[in-house]
């Protein structure tokens, strides 16, 4: 299987033109530390820069909650404390879950401009 794939995409190169080729090595598969590094381009990338920022402060908070509950004599500080950690904990989890779906929607945005090349370059060679 793997060859007629290779052999699709030779075929597919062979159609482009060179700039078109170039761009289409670009919309290649990526490893997961290039999709986190996509995560870091483009015009969202504060909004990524800032998950981050927040993520270290509410793992902060989470390691301060989690120290006081060592501390607490009384069940219902103890409690607040742990509510406070687990709290922490899901808004972590929550950040992440936001990063990987901003990853998988770049893989589906690459994989249709994939799509839009392959289709406007059979389309030039229909019309020709």
């Amino acid at each position: 299987m793997k060859t007629k794939i290779e052999d699709i995409d030779q075929l597919i190169k062979e159609t482009l033109t060179e700039e078109e080729a170039k761009f289409y090595d670009d919309l290649d598969d990526q490893n997961i530390f290039k999709m986190v590094g996509g995560l870091y381009k483009g015009k969202n990338a504060w909004i990524t820069i800032l998950m981050i920022i927040i993520n270290v402060i509410v793992f902060g908070l989470a390691i301060y909650c989690l120290i006081k509950t060592f501390d607490i004599e009384n069940t219902n500080h103890l409690m607040l404390w742990l509510a406070g950690f687990f709290f922490c904990f899901i808004i972590m989890s929550m950040l992440k879950i936001f990063a990987w779906m901003q990853m998988h929607k770049n893989a589906t945005s690459r994989e249709i401009k994939r799509l839009e090349l392959q289709v406007s370059s059979l389309a030039s060679k229909l019309s020709e």
